[in-house]
């Protein structure tokens, strides 16, 4: 019995095998028979293309895809990290004083951005990757908010007083300079010469050498008290007279603090007081930096809607800064307080689009002139907004505010 189911199973294990072996040489035939078929229909494929490639142009549409009008290219490079202001009010100081207690300094980053090219002329960047080599030095500001008004202007011959704590006492123009020495905060220099790109020329203790400007004051920062400047205010028909569409926007308004709340408080389109609260950061920017604060302010209030966009209420983000229009909220960088990005983006008009590559420009900086076309609005157009009628809407805020004096 046992002997017989033995040969019983070993001719079923024999009959299964043998059906496995003929189904896989079945299989595999029809493999090679498929290929044969797809192998002939490719061929047959290629010669109708042959005998069609007059038809087909072949040679154009491949000339068309490999020269075509738009492209992209990814590129990395090294860029430099803006550094952030910190603005502090200080009541004890008068209104208008800008004190600068410490130098801003900016850091490097390498950058992979994506740029877009149509007909070889750049249409568009978007970085979409950094890495910090180098951080930044916040610059940290006080501002006069006490009573009286401080409306000294920097000047030769003047004893002065340096309001940083720690000043660099330079033997020649450049932060890369040798140094002499560094001052403290309150020490009296008398000024020889004032420079347009943010140096001053100055002499201590028989000895002469360059300061940063901007870390001079007319009030020793040790001994504050409330003064009253008389200055010469500009009336409304002098700086409406300067006002054009193809005005040099890398100089100052000439407006004064007061004429800056004038022009920017209580509108009725302000609906959450942005600008209200804000406007004597745009007189601060210009002092700064020699930008146009009125140009500023107009780019504010449209690019948010007088502070009415999600992205300025969300983020302190008065100007869609980083925005990116296929992730325009994700995308806009954030600031802590709406003077952050409103000295931000006042260093960045100046730095890349309000002048050309290699000149002086605020805080002894050189000019980076990667978007520069120009110093006037529609110059900036070029390169800073996609809407060709962006030019025309800003120009129009700046008048209607000009007619506010």
């Amino acid at each position: 019995m046992k002997k017989f189911l033995n040969s019983k199973l070993l001719t079923l294990i024999t009959a299964i095998l043998f059906i496995i072996l003929v189904c896989f040489f079945l299989n595999t035939f029809c493999i090679f028979k498929s290929q044969e078929v797809q192998a002939v229909a490719i061929d047959t494929n290629i010669q109708e293309l042959k005998k069609n490639k007059n038809s087909l142009k072949i040679d154009e549409i491949l000339h068309s895809n490999i020269h075509g009008k738009i492209r992209e290219e990814m590129i990395l490079e090294e860029i430099d990290l803006e550094y952030t202001t910190k603005y502090i009010n200080n009541d004890k100081l008068p209104s208008g004083t800008i004190h600068v207690t410490q130098i801003g300094v900016d850091g490097k980053q390498d950058v992979i951005t994506i740029k877009k090219y149509n007909n070889d002329e750049l249409e568009s960047e978007q970085i979409v990757a950094s890495n910090v080599k180098k951080t930044s030095i916040n610059k940290i500001v006080e501002i006069g908010t006490g009573r009286g008004t401080n409306k000294y202007k920097l000047k030769e011959k003047d004893n002065v007083y340096t309001t940083a704590e720690m000043l660099p006492f330079l033997r020649s123009a450049n932060k890369d300079a040798e140094k002499i020495s560094t001052f403290s905060k309150g020490t009296k220099v008398t000024v020889q010469k004032v420079f347009d790109n943010g140096w001053a020329y100055i002499t201590c203790l028989g000895k002469s050498g360059y300061v940063l400007s901007e870390a001079l004051s007319n009030i020793n920062p040790l001994e504050i008290s409330n003064i009253e400047e008389n200055g010469v205010e500009k009336n409304k028909d002098i700086l409406l007279a300067g006002l054009s569409f193809d005005m040099a926007l890398n100089k100052k308004s000439g407006l004064s603090l007061e004429q800056f709340r004038k022009i920017l408080k209580n509108n009725s389109n302000d609906k959450n007081n942005v600008f209200t609260e804000n406007c004597d950061y745009f007189y601060y920017a210009e002092q700064e930096y020699g930008i146009n604060g009125v140009f500023l302010a107009a780019i504010a209030i449209h690019e948010s809607g007088w502070g009415t966009s999600k992205i300025s209420l969300d983020k302190n983000n008065l100007f869609g800064y980083m925005a990116y229009d296929s992730s325009a909220y994700s995308s806009a960088k954030s600031f802590t307080t709406y003077a952050e990005g409103i000295d931000l983006l006042a260093r960045v008009l100046v730095k890349y689009y309000l002048n050309e590559k290699g000149a002086g420009i605020y805080g002894g900086n050189i000019a980076d002139g990667r978007y520069y076309n120009g110093e006037t609005v529609s110059a900036v157009n070029k390169r800073y907004a996609s809407d060709k009628n962006w030019a025309n809407k800003v120009y129009n805020i700046m008048k209607n505010l000009y007619e506010k004096l």
